[in-house]
């Protein structure tokens, strides 16, 4: 109880904190930009000089935006996506690249709204302090009698609340536990409310949104389609250097035994030992090459027990937890199984890990998958093409991948897909072999 309590009242106290440091910092910081801003926009229409104040204030205004989204996330985990259009080709120097930078901000919606937030900036500070105002004042009402017994002459607590003898102060300190509890409660909420507000000002609209969405779709759509372009030319340079040159010399031997199998029954013998070697190497390369492609145990057994074959192939113990109801659709198994197959070939390259870890699980809406190893840490989505390479793999199907690995370790990949289960009654038998 008595821990309860406590977490309760931390809550309500950072709470309030947080809403006051915002409030007031973002309202002295957002007044003042507020000024430059509209400064900045009547040089430019009056007297054109403008064109470089205005990149020039609107900068750190989108920074103060993107610092009170990112804390809006972290605080109170109302996520205020940004919703600037994406910066286009422009002059680096001179007249040209100052009128190009002012064009591309003016004529960028999100750039108004952020200013409507800064000239809504007085409603933010009213929202950001009042729970530490009320949880001052309790504890001011707390604090009243020792004030009183010390200053007789009076205390103003409150308005209208003249405090000059000591039954008074007595009276002020329940009030003022009641009023603290009251500013405790309601200041987790207050800051939620104050972010959720936020994000109406500083959110991507409807139409932002769906700009959005459509330039990553042309971007991970052009990336799958080089993904699958190189996938494609891989299996046929495997194809072409693999199996069909062993097919080749399978047919010349098959070719030269049939001369060989009247005159020299013995040498016939042998070539054929020959092309039965040759032809069982090329039947192992084609199962390496399917298995590549989609993995034979993937289609019998599901997601599940693929992920456990393959941990049982490699080097390291691999700790597997899979829970589904149901299978997805063959395409974002597949995705999914590769995904983990890749997690799992970095922590054996790279982590120097002695144990990693595999779980899956649907939450109804989509698949999260977490590998995690007890390695050395360290790994950079940019500084490879394994990372990289899941996230155009999972982008095709609007998946994320998210890399936690400071240095020391452990590494944590975390991979969410979008996605249905069928049926468990549709699950193939997957049998006791």
């Amino acid at each position: 109880m008595n821990g309860e309590l406590t977490a309760w009242i931390r809550q309500g106290l950072t709470a309030s904190v947080r809403g006051f440091w915002i409030g007031v910092l973002f309202y002295v910081c957002g007044v003042v930009l507020l000024v430059l801003s509209i400064i900045s926009i009547s040089f430019l229409a009056l007297f054109g000089a403008g064109l470089f104040l205005v990149p020039l204030i609107m900068v750190p205004v989108r920074a103060l935006a993107n610092e009170r989204r990112k804390l809006a996330g972290q605080w109170s985990g109302v996520e205020i996506p940004a919703p600037y259009k994406p910066r286009p080709p422009m002059a680096p120097f001179g007249l040209v690249g100052a009128w190009q930078r002012c064009r591309w901000l003016l004529g960028d919606p999100a750039t108004w709204r952020d200013l409507l937030w800064l000239l809504c900036s007085p409603l933010t500070l009213a929202l950001g302090i009042l729970p530490a105002a009320v949880v001052g004042y309790g504890i001011e009402g707390i604090l009243v009698m020792p004030t009183v017994l010390q200053f007789v002459d009076g205390y103003h607590y409150g308005p209208g609340w003249l405090i000059d003898i000591p039954l008074e102060g007595i009276a002020a300190i329940p009030q003022g536990m009641l009023v603290l509890a009251l500013g405790l409660a309601i200041a987790p909420a207050l800051l939620r409310l104050h972010d959720r507000f936020t994000k109406q000002l500083l959110g991507p609209t409807r139409q932002a949104a769906l700009d959005q969405r459509v330039r990553v779709l042309t971007r991970t759509r052009a990336e799958t389609v080089d993904a699958q372009a190189a996938e494609l030319r891989r299996i046929e340079r495997d194809l072409h250097d693999g199996a069909q040159a062993r097919l080749v010399a399978l047919g010349m031997s098959l070719g030269l035994a049939e001369d060989l199998v009247t005159r020299d029954p013995i040498a016939a013998q042998k070539l054929l030992a020959e092309a039965r070697d040759a032809s069982e190497r090329a039947l192992s390369e084609l199962r390496d090459l399917v298995r590549g492609i989609h993995p034979p145990v993937l289609a019998e057994r599901g997601l599940d027990g693929a992920v456990r074959a393959l941990a049982l192939t490699l080097p390291i113990p691999v700790e597997v937890d899979v829970e589904l109801g149901g299978r997805p659709q063959a395409p974002v198994e597949s995705a999914a199984y590769f995904a983990i197959a890749e997690a799992l070939a970095n922590v054996v390259k790279h982590s120097h890990a002695t144990r990693a870890w595999v779980l899956v699980r649907h939450d109804g809406r989509g698949l999260g998958m977490t590998v995690s190893d007890d390695g050395v840490g360290g790994a950079d989505p940019a500084g490879g093409t394994g990372l990289r390479g899941m996230e155009r793999r999972l982008a095709a199907f609007d998946g994320t991948v998210v890399v936690s690995s400071p240095p020391g370790g452990p590494t944590v990949v975390t991979m969410e897909l979008p996605c249905e289960l069928s049926s468990p009654k549709t699950l193939p038998s997957s049998g006791t072999g």
